[in-house]
């Protein structure tokens, strides 16, 4: 059985790879060298240009990175890697929660450290040639030592529950941690703009002055208690502007980039923010949450039964199960699960788009939305153009032309 399952493992690898770059090459065929007659007005010649050059050179680029890590996880499977990594945390502890502790903690780092040329080549040539890295490398360097130590903080916590969980409470193993995630989710859902955004950017309430002014008389009139409104620092790492909301309750918070905040006028400004008001109103953030945690029971109670057979242990070569090397294999396996869920996830989280543009059409300006939802799409030299295929599997937003074109039909 354990022989099949490492088949099954390598099977699944390699057809997640192939999947991902077919709907890659849809992409690329798309990308005709004339602007499209859907895109003038939006992009001219030579933005569009710029905007092929950008997005194949990033197709190139994941095609090489994604290429090197199924390299190393294909070769790590067959050279019996993982066991080796097993057979040391055994040798230097006894510890069951120790040997989780450093079977993936070492498994992790060393994918980062060798993954590090590829992310300061995506960031300090790709990004930094087409003028959007702010990142320097002292910022660089602080930012993978404090994702290092947040990521083995939080990680080791989770980790170590759930193996706890696993060994100690039998049959109240799904309930207690399914609990204890969902309590996990919601605490950072309400504290995660407050306690870890500034670890790593600085957050300042909103100034006085018209654009607050502005922000308020739409707040107050579309009855919208909104305190908490802050910019961060997103110039310190790109040129690139987003805005997104935050928090549950009293908690809740709107976060502007600086970026955003240079590159749109006041009203255009206001009407990205009546769009994230509209999130919101919708409950949208609750229900993603909720969302959340059924595709986390889901995986609980699938980890359940996986992690009381022994063979997903020897799948990976261990010489005796483990419940890391378990988890491990689970993880992998469940892939097929993981991807079903990610596809219902993305047409939900579209479908609340709409309605938030719906929400800002509304209670504002679509105009100054669609207007607004240009100047970013350009700036970033996003694809307008992508396959259909490739929206519906991966992304999480309509399109830009989708948002336009239901903004207009709402306008009519």
């Amino acid at each position: 059985m354990s022989h099949t399952l490492f088949w099954i493992i390598v099977l699944l690898v390699v057809f997640d790879f192939l999947f991902s770059k077919s709907l890659s090459l849809l992409n690329l065929k798309r990308m005709i060298p004339q602007l499209p007659d859907e895109l003038k007005g939006i992009y001219n010649e030579e933005k569009y240009a710029r905007s092929l050059e950008y997005q194949k050179t990033n197709l190139r680029f994941s095609f090489i990175t994604d290429s090197f890590s199924l390299l190393v996880f294909l070769a790590m499977l067959f050279s019996g890697g993982f066991a080796l990594v097993d057979h040391w945390v055994q040798a230097l502890t006894q510890n069951a929660y120790l040997q989780s502790l450093l079977f993936f903690g070492v498994l992790g780092f060393a994918l980062d450290i060798i993954t590090i040329p590829f992310q300061l080549y995506d960031t300090f040539v790709i990004e930094e040639r087409f003028g959007f890295n702010k990142t320097t490398v002292k910022t660089f360097i602080f930012d993978k030592i404090k994702g290092w130590l947040i990521g083995a903080l939080l990680g080791s916590v989770i980790l170590l529950f759930i193996q706890w969980a696993y060994t100690s409470t039998g049959p109240w193993f799904w309930l207690i941690v399914m609990g204890g995630l969902s309590l996990f989710m919601i605490f950072m859902a309400m504290f995660y703009t407050q306690i870890f955004v500034p670890i790593f950017n600085k957050l300042t309430p909103l100034e006085e002055g018209e654009l607050k002014s502005s922000i308020e008389a739409f707040a107050h009139k579309a009855g919208f208690k909104l305190d908490n409104i802050y910019v961060i620092d997103g110039s310190k790492r790109s040129t690139k502007a987003n805005a997104y909301f935050s928090g549950l309750g009293s908690k809740k918070r709107i976060i502007l980039y600086d970026t955003l905040i240079n590159d749109l006028s006041n009203e255009e400004i206001v009407a990205v923010l009546a769009h994230e008001v509209g999130h919101n109103k919708n409950k949208h953030i609750i229900k993603g949450l909720a969302m959340s945690l059924v595709q986390t029971g889901i995986l609980v109670a699938l980890l359940w039964y996986a992690l009381s057979n022994p063979d997903l242990s020897y799948a990976l070569g261990a010489e005796k199960p483990s419940f890391y090397m378990s988890l491990l294999a689970f993880a992998l396996l469940f892939s097929p699960v993981s991807f079903l869920i990610g596809i219902v996830s993305n047409m939900l989280s579209r479908k609340f788009e709409y309605q938030a543009d719906a929400y800002a059409r509304t209670h504002y300006d679509a105009g100054k939305l669609i207007t607004a939802l240009i100047k970013l799409s350009v700036k970033s030299l996003s694809n307008l153009r992508p396959h259909p295929l490739y929206v519906f599997f991966n992304y999480s937003h309509p399109t830009l032309l989708q948002r336009m074109k239901r903004l207009k039909e709402s306008d009519n």
